[in-house]
């Protein structure tokens, strides 16, 4: 059963999101919450799987919520994934940055809705490559790195090398073909880079990698 909890100040759209996943049997709507607040302190509660939290809220928006989720140890497998009206932006990347799973758009087709809710639930990212791209393009390539980053030193030449690839938007299979190893040696390289540089998951991988230095837009 994958559990979920809604934090968004629109009473219709938390409505309306949770009239849908309540259709599904393997999906359960454990809280509501109309603020980034009041969501925190159910997430810490009811510990879901997935929380689905609106980029703009008062009292606390999604993107400090976010960083609050990603900072606790103890709600280390809650994924994260912003609900937005308006796309890609710079307000999702700061929320990818923060430590979502990915983002999803209001007006996205149902099935594709919970298909999503499944993909964040098993710990992928929800990143294609084309928004992978986009999100370079627009937002990591002109900005200059706030801090040094984790030491990249840590890792293996094969672990860099499968961080770059993923960083342009490969699955593990695609990994694995580019590196001529199978899958799981793909996703072992992967989840180790992620211990190593303390990303939750794949999409802050990625970010860390363009904001570290590791792969450059120009590179991909």
């Amino acid at each position: 059963m994958i559990r979920v909890l809604l934090v968004d100040d629109q009473p219709l759209i938390r409505s309306g999101f949770r009239a849908l996943l309540d259709l599904e049997h393997d999906i359960d709507v454990v809280a509501e919450a109309a603020n980034g607040d009041e969501g925190l302190e159910l997430i810490k509660e009811h510990m879901p799987d997935i929380a689905l939290i609106d980029i703009q809220m008062p009292v606390m928006d999604g993107i400090e919520t976010t960083r609050r989720i990603a900072a606790d140890p103890a709600l280390a497998g809650v994924h994260v994934v912003i609900l937005t009206n308006y796309g890609l932006d710079e307000y999702v990347y700061d929320a990818l940055r923060a430590g979502a799973a990915g983002f999803l758009v209001k007006d996205i087709e149902p099935e594709d809705f919970l298909h999503a809710v499944r993909v964040a639930a098993r710990g992928d990212a929800l990143l294609a490559p084309s928004i992978t791209r986009r999100l370079i393009d627009q937002y990591v390539s002109r900005r200059l790195p706030t801090t040094t980053g984790p030491a990249l030193e840590e890792l293996t030449g094969r672990e860099r090398e499968a961080v770059a690839l993923a960083a342009q938007g490969l699955s593990n299979d695609e990994i694995a073909d580019g590196m001529t190893i199978s899958p799981l040696t793909a996703k072992t390289h992967i989840n180790r880079a992620m211990s190593k540089l303390h990303a939750r998951d794949r999409a802050q991988l990625v970010v860390l990698a363009y904001e570290s230095g590791l792969v450059t837009p120009r590179n991909r």
